[in-house]
């Protein structure tokens, strides 16, 4: 099963759980299930059904340009990445 780790500003919802194991094919269907699993998920990393402004996510160490499309394998892991800004 693909493994999430939970950005800090949702680990609230998990309980404090950093890192779970979750079925899910793709980054779409992961969320759904975090957010099954734990109400409100969805909301923190969606907005109008697409990754809020300034969040990415990696699969595997890559940040994928297919967003919610990317494709999970059973080993992947997954991050949420928060956009550093700076000047």
């Amino acid at each position: 099963m693909p493994r999430v780790h939970i950005p800090a500003p949702a680990r609230d919802l998990t309980g404090g759980e950093v890192e779970l194991e979750l079925e899910a094919t793709s980054v779409r269907r992961l969320i759904g299930a975090l957010d099954e699993r734990f109400p409100g998920f969805a909301d923190r990393v969606l907005e109008d059904g697409e990754l809020k402004p300034g969040l990415r996510v990696a699969v595997d160490g890559h940040v994928s340009a297919m967003g919610l499309l990317a494709q999970l394998e059973p080993g992947s892991q997954v991050h949420f990445l928060l956009a550093i800004g700076g000047g």
